[in-house]
């Protein structure tokens, strides 16, 4: 998939979830959503799933330049960010801004999608 920037970390699960947001913050993104993907389908749907969280990151700079763009743009927001393990490796990665914006033509957005991405890159790296 070319919608999302991935990183194999060599952290246990939990250590690389703290990362991850340890590092958000630091480029000032909150997480507002998190989704626990292996609880949720065992409670739901009772079956095992590797651990995998999705979290909802946002920074307020980058919404509000984003929603003063293009007010719909909240239908792909916030920007997912994905802590999982996959046959025993653990991985981070974040969704590429740029490329979830193609399918809008919208200059000013697209500058705020460069600058989000390039953040959110910033983070997967320093996991």
């Amino acid at each position: 998939m070319d919608c999302g920037y991935t990183k194999e970390v060599r952290l246990d699960f939990a250590t690389a979830v703290s990362r991850t947001r340890e590092e958000l913050q630091k480029e000032g993104f909150g997480v507002l959503t998190e989704i626990d993907v292996k609880s949720t389908l065992k409670k739901k749907l009772e079956v095992e799933f590797d651990d995998y969280i999705i979290l909802g990151a946002c920074n307020p700079s980058f919404a509000h330049k984003a929603l003063l763009a293009e007010k719909e743009i909240g239908l792909m927001m916030p920007c997912n960010v994905i802590v999982y393990r996959d046959k025993g490796k653990t991985f981070v990665s974040a969704v590429l801004p740029t490329s979830a914006m193609r399918m809008i033509s919208n200059n000013k957005l697209k500058e705020v999608a460069v600058a989000a991405e390039e953040k959110l890159k910033k983070v997967i790296d320093s996991v």
